[in-house]
């Protein structure tokens, strides 16, 4: 069951009241019921495999495998218990950090992420002393409770079947209750039927603990998050450093084979036809005719390449603007859809990088895919409960697809830009196509709708 999913059921239950406590009723008693047993063989196996370890750690070798064995068995049984707590309906716990990558990185990084991770010994610490605890006072709660409330509502049916098997014993004060009166047979019926009809609250309760002591013991750190956001930000720094020096390296490129060449071979035209403006001059009128057009396709390149900057109309007018002036220049047809609700206010940045994966989508579609048609669609959306806003924008076409982001290719370089602005882009171009180009972005500055 997922978080979601578990935090739908509990909500579920507290909004039915008493009646959806009894919804909730059969997961949480068949968990308490399960939980002893699992908690005794954890204990048991754990303790087992730790003890042995420190009585042979004088070797060394043969006690820190039998104690990285523990440590393993704890966390299997760790993860085991926060699955059942969430299929009983309880909100699921974020898992800790077990440093899988610091692991990957040879023998003694791995030996580090264990031995040197604090959550490996919680989780120890947990199965082999505390659950144990925990998971005992709670079985014989709901155990005695279950028998009170169903021996006390059928005691006067197995009464009836052999008289005076159903005796209550203890002290001399409880003695009356098995003189077989009317008065006694209505007491005990009636503790069982009040020991059932509170059976969902004591259940809801000892699931509760149990869930507590596990968030406590067994749940991520604040600091694990923390770590997570620093390498989250290292990586993105790193991707946007990659993509701004791909993009430049381009761009150097492109200038050096287009325009760069064609101011040349302008200068020279030029010159030549100073050298022949006196002696042929219709030889120089047909040199300067060339220059012209030179001068012409030079200003296009450089046209072209300003797109890649950002275009006057993404700056003066929005995004929208700007998509709807690259579907005109499409070579296919090409249709913008926007669905920018009043009140998102969009940083330029995330427009200009948005553009930039609509533009490169759609000359890629007329260039590669054999389409027919493009569909630009773009969307903002905000999440109710961390106010986190997105826009979102999607490029499909009717192509016939296969299409691949290649490293060092222009797909691969926008990737790694949304990346370092802590974006997403997904590609999707089956065979036969469609081909579909999904990109998210962060809203950073956003107000309220």
């Amino acid at each position: 069951m997922t978080s979601t999913d578990t935090t739908s059921t509990d909500t579920t239950n507290t909004r039915y009241g008493y009646a959806g406590l009894w919804r909730g009723l059969p997961r949480e008693l068949g968990y308490l019921l399960i939980a002893f047993p699992l908690a005794l063989a954890g204990f048991g196996v754990t303790l087992t495999l730790f003890s042995g370890g420190l009585g042979t750690l004088v070797t060394f070798f043969i006690g820190v495998v039998l104690i990285i064995g523990a440590l393993y068995v704890s966390r299997g049984f760790g993860q085991l218990e926060l699955t059942l707590l969430a299929w009983a309906g309880r909100p699921a716990i974020v898992q800790p950090d077990w440093q899988e990558a610091r692991a990957r990185t040879g023998f003694f990084g791995w030996l580090r992420s264990v031995l040197g991770n604090g959550h490996y010994w919680l989780y120890l610490l947990y199965v082999m002393i505390i659950d144990f605890i925990v998971t005992l006072v709670t079985w014989t709660i709901v155990v005695t409770w279950v028998a009170v409330g169903l021996g006390g509502v059928t005691a006067w049916f197995w009464d009836l079947i052999w008289p005076g098997a159903v005796s209550i014993g203890g002290p001399w004060w409880f003695s009356w209750l098995d003189d077989g009166s009317v008065l006694a047979g209505v007491f005990v019926f009636l503790a069982g039927l009040v020991a059932l009809a509170t059976l969902p609250l004591v259940t809801r309760g000892l699931v509760t603990l149990h869930w507590l002591v596990a968030r406590g013991v067994l749940g991520a750190w604040k600091s694990d998050a923390l770590q997570r956001e620093v390498t989250s930000l290292a990586e993105s720094r790193g991707a946007a450093h990659s993509a701004e020096g791909h993009s430049l390296r381009r761009l150097e490129r492109d200038i050096h084979d287009g325009p760069q060449q064609r101011l040349v071979r302008l200068q020279m035209d030029l010159a030549a036809a100073e050298r022949q403006l006196d002696s042929d001059p219709a030889k120089a009128r047909g040199l300067i005719a060339e220059a012209m057009q030179q001068s012409k396709d030079a200003l296009e390149e450089l046209r072209a390449l300003s797109r890649g900057f950002a275009p006057p109309i993404l700056l003066d007018r929005g995004l929208v603007a700007a998509l709807e002036s690259a579907a005109a220049r499409s070579a296919i047809p090409t249709r913008v859809i926007a669905e920018v609700p009043d009140g998102f206010d969009v940083p330029q940045e995330i427009e200009r990088n948005a553009y930039f994966v609509a533009s490169e989508a759609i000359v890629n579609a007329g260039k590669h895919s054999g389409a027919s048609g493009v569909e630009v669609r773009v969307w903002a959306s905000r999440d109710a409960d961390t106010d986190a806003a997105w826009l979102h924008l999607t490029v499909a076409d009717n192509g016939s697809g296969g299409a691949q982001a290649l490293a060092g290719h222009g797909i691969a370089g926008l990737e790694e830009r949304l990346r370092g602005l802590g974006g997403t882009l997904d590609l999707t171009s089956p065979t036969g196509g469609p081909t579909v180009l999904a990109a998210q972005l962060p809203i950073t500055v956003a107000s309220s709708v």
